[in-house]
């Protein structure tokens, strides 16, 4: 069983959309479309380095100590 559109299902697609908006409505939806994928991919990497981010910080504190501040303030005597 394939997956997919193929090339007669791609040309049915060209053919119904010329229908529905004609010829002179066709660019300015690819346009239309073509500035939608591009946010929204914009948007999705930057969810995605939010939350590489985050978890590299998170990373980072696990590291150190709970009671850090009071693990600096703690000196030895002078």
């Amino acid at each position: 069983m394939a997956s997919g559109i193929g090339v007669t299902g791609f040309i049915l697609l060209i053919i119904v959309a010329l229908l529905l908006f004609g010829p002179s409505k066709l660019p300015e939806l690819g346009r239309a479309f073509g500035r939608t994928l591009r946010e929204f991919k914009m948007g999705a990497r930057e969810i995605v380095d939010d939350i590489e981010r985050d978890e590299s910080k998170g990373r980072l504190e696990a590291g150190r100590p709970e009671n850090q501040d009071s693990a600096d303030k703690k000196r030895l005597p002078e």
